[in-house]
């Protein structure tokens, strides 16, 4: 999920949040948000920007309680009044991903990492949702590859991916891994 400034929730609420659309996510691992993700001069606090607003806090809530359809309609509604809006894709894209629309997913991923031009938090956490999708359906240098553009753009769960995906940084904590056993098991 993506938040910006104006939309008034806790920070315990954002990490519920980011729990619930990014599921795979260790606790913590949080996008700050930057200088890419202030509003453009089209979106300061317009009213459409306040009605998307809603219509995204809606969705989440819907979500969250389980209602797929409604949140998809929502989000989709707030993508209607803001097409050129990238986390109005990335937070329907998190929907579509629960309701086991893979496809559709992605597709609203590529948009949301379009209209993001690649850079900010709502790019980073679409790299990293693409990623895990790719990872899921096997392919492995895709995944890679969208890992390595959320890491280079903050997402810390993007990095131990990437690590995780390095064959020789597997092999080397695997002896590391066996190394302290022994150590504690008084071998060494």
């Amino acid at each position: 999920m993506s938040f910006d400034d104006n939309t008034r929730i806790s920070e315990h609420d954002k990490e519920v949040l980011d729990r619930l659309f990014n599921p795979n996510l260790p606790y913590g691992d949080v996008v700050e948000d930057n200088k890419d993700t202030s509003p453009t001069e089209e979106e300061v606090e317009t009213e459409e920007i306040k009605q998307v607003k809603i219509l995204e806090a809606d969705g989440v809530k819907a979500a969250e309680t389980g209602d797929l359809h409604k949140s998809l309609d929502l989000f989709s509604k707030a993508i209607n009044v803001l097409p050129r809006r990238a986390s109005g894709y990335n937070n329907r894209a998190q929907a579509l991903r629960l309701k086991g629309d893979v496809e559709g997913a992605i597709d609203d991923l590529n948009k949301a990492i379009d209209l993001s031009n690649g850079h900010g938090q709502v790019a980073c956490q679409a790299y990293t949702q693409r990623g895990l999708i790719y990872k899921l359906e096997g392919m492995d240098e895709e995944s890679l590859e969208d890992f390595k553009h959320a890491a280079s753009l903050g997402g810390q769960f993007a990095k131990q991916q990437v690590v995780a995906m390095n064959p020789y940084a597997a092999m080397c904590n695997q002896m590391l891994s066996e190394v302290f056993h022994k150590i504690k098991c008084g071998e060494m």
